[in-house]
């Protein structure tokens, strides 16, 4: 499996913004393929963020972060992003993008090619 690559992580104050972006190391994404974004915070398990399948851009997140994350993708640049608007302390974490066959799934173990996270610190 080809893995995929994070970025965009940083420190933000509680409100602001943040734009995480994920790429394949190798190849494209595939049409059939759905993407997801997952964040693990310290001394907790890994939980679903957002997904969406590449073919026609439907998407779904997990409730804590309804109206305030999009997930979205550029074909052209053959990359996935998640925009994390009004962000809370609650929302630290190393974030992960990982891809699925599975629509609507959100558990960890259906995703695989996982990349290596990007550390987002939400602090005043």
């Amino acid at each position: 499996q080809v893995p995929l690559v994070e970025s965009g992580g940083g420190l933000a104050q509680p409100g602001d913004s943040l734009r995480l972006s994920c790429a394949p190391a190798a190849g494209r994404i595939y049409s059939s393929a759905v993407m997801g974004w997952f964040r693990q915070a310290p001394g907790k398990a890994r939980e679903f963020v957002a997904g969406i399948r590449w073919s026609n851009d439907r998407t779904y997140y997990a409730d804590s972060v309804k109206g305030r994350f999009t997930i979205s993708r550029s074909s052209a640049k053959n990359t996935v992003y998640l925009q994390m608007n009004s962000l809370k302390s609650e929302d630290t974490a190393v974030y992960y993008c990982a891809r699925t066959q599975q629509y609507g799934t959100t558990q960890p173990a259906d995703f695989v090619s996982w990349g290596q996270g990007t550390q987002v610190t939400v602090s005043s």
